[in-house]
C-alpha cells in the first residue's frame, strides 16, 4: 500500500500564540507554540530597559508612599465619640475563657468561682463605691483579675472594635463618671467606669 501524508495546516491566534496544527494520516497532530517565544524575548528587552538602580529608586519611592499614607490616617484627629477610656473591674469565674489571673495563676480559684458568686461580688463592690464606701481604683487595684488592676483598673483610651462587644457597647453607652450594670463577657464579669 500507498502511505498518504495529510498536507493541510491551520492557524488559530488565541491569547498573543500562534497555535499552528498539522496531522498526519494515522498519527497524531502536532502542537507548535510559535509565539512563546517571541513574548518572552519581549518581556526580556523590556525588563532589561529598566535599570536594577530605577527599579530600586521606585520600591524606595512606594515604600514612603506607604509610610506617608499610614503617618496621615495616624495623625488624622479622631471624631468625638471614636475613642472612650474607662476603668474597670473583672472577676473572673469557671466560665471564663482563660481562667488564669495575675493573682491566681494557676486558676485555682477561678474554676471554683461560680458565675452567680462573681455577679454577687461585683454587686457588692459597686455598692460600695456608690456609696462612697470605697475608692473604683482601690477595689481594682486587690480584686480586679485583670492585670489592669496594677493601675486601678484603668484600660486606657480605646475604640470601636478593639474590646469583646458587650464590654465596648456598655462602655459607649456610659456618661463620663457613670459607672455600668454588671457587664457580661468572655472573660468574665464587669463593672466598667467610664473615665472619658
Amino acid at each position: 500500500g500507498s502511505f498518504k501524508v495529510w498536507t493541510s495546516h491551520r492557524q488559530e491566534k488565541r491569547k498573543g500564540f500562534i497555535w499552528r496544527v498539522g496531522s498526519r494520516e494515522g498519527g497524531e497532530g502536532d502542537l507548535i507554540n510559535c509565539g512563546a517565544a517571541k513574548i518572552d524575548s519581549d518581556r526580556k528587552r523590556k525588563n532589561d530597559s529598566i535599570s536594577s538602580e530605577d527599579r530600586i529608586a521606585k520600591d524606595k519611592e512606594r515604600g514612603r508612599e506607604r509610610e506617608r499614607d499610614k503617618s496621615k490616617k495616624r495623625s488624622k484627629p479622631m471624631a468625638s465619640g471614636d475613642k472612650v477610656r474607662a476603668s474597670h473591674i473583672l472577676i473572673k469565674h469557671e466560665g471564663s475563657r482563660r481562667k488564669a489571673s495575675w493573682k491566681d495563676p494557676e486558676g485555682r480559684v477561678i474554676m471554683n468561682t461560680t458565675k452567680e458568686s462573681a455577679i454577687a461580688k461585683l454587686v457588692q463592690f459597686r455598692e460600695d463605691i456608690l456609696s462612697g464606701k470605697a475608692k473604683f481604683e482601690d477595689i481594682a487595684s486587690r480584686h480586679s483579675d485583670c492585670s489592669s488592676a496594677k493601675r486601678g483598673g484603668d484600660l486606657g483610651p480605646f475604640g470601636r472594635g478593639q474590646m469583646q462587644k458587650p464590654f465596648e457597647d456598655a462602655t459607649f453607652a456610659l456618661k463620663v463618671g457613670d459607672i455600668s450594670d454588671i457587664v457580661d463577657t468572655d472573660s468574665g464579669a464587669h463593672i466598667i467606669l467610664r473615665t472619658a
